[in-house]
């Protein structure tokens, strides 16, 4: 005899289905929780290997048209409109060693929010999303060039590369990346 003839609905049977179906969802590989397991997005800025967490990227883009901003540091590359959105492109090699970087056709923009706001950081590439264990973090390893150390939190190293871990939040902390003005 089937659900609906013994006086359940058809709605309640699907709403049965449904309850049952979720109670035995295997965790997706995100979900899963892995002691040890940090994950980032991997970029590279000239020859460095870095990688900054998927908390802190909103989105990744192509390099966006730009409507330059007059009176404004080099570094501040100009300001794009992505979806309705208007989100402030950054040099970071410009912001960080001070000379101006260029951009091809794997230059990518990292979106990031910054006090409420859109800020992109144009990057040489995107290596692909990465994952570290904490078996592969090379301990007291520092970043040699000094402009770059304050905003390097840790190494690790995978397949026999090494990446830095680059905090984005450190860098939209640092006074001067708050002050594009001339």
């Amino acid at each position: 005899m089937s659900d609906f003839m013994a006086g359940v609905s058809p709605f309640d049977t699907l709403l049965d289905y449904e309850q049952r179906s979720l109670a035995h969802v295997a965790g997706l590989p995100e979900q899963i929780d892995a002691p040890g397991l940090w994950r980032g997005i991997a970029f590279r800025l000239g020859q460095r290997r870095l990688a900054a967490s998927i908390t802190e990227v909103t989105e990744i883009l192509s390099f966006p048209v730009l409507t330059s901003v007059p009176g404004s540091k080099f570094w501040l590359m100009g300001v794009a409109n992505v979806r309705g959105n208007l989100v402030s492109v950054i040099d970071v090699r410009g912001f960080i060693e001070g000379e101006r970087s260029t951009h091809n056709e794997k230059s990518r923009v990292l979106v990031i929010r910054q006090h409420g706001s859109l800020v992109g950081l144009l990057v040489d590439e995107i290596l692909g999303q990465r994952a570290f264990v904490d078996a592969n973090l090379r301990e007291g390893e520092m970043e040699a060039d000094e402009r770059y150390r304050r905003y390097i939190e840790r190494f690790y190293e995978t397949s026999g590369t090494g990446y830095g871990i680059f905090s984005m939040a450190a860098l939209t902390r640092t006074p001067e990346f708050t002050q594009a003005a001339i």
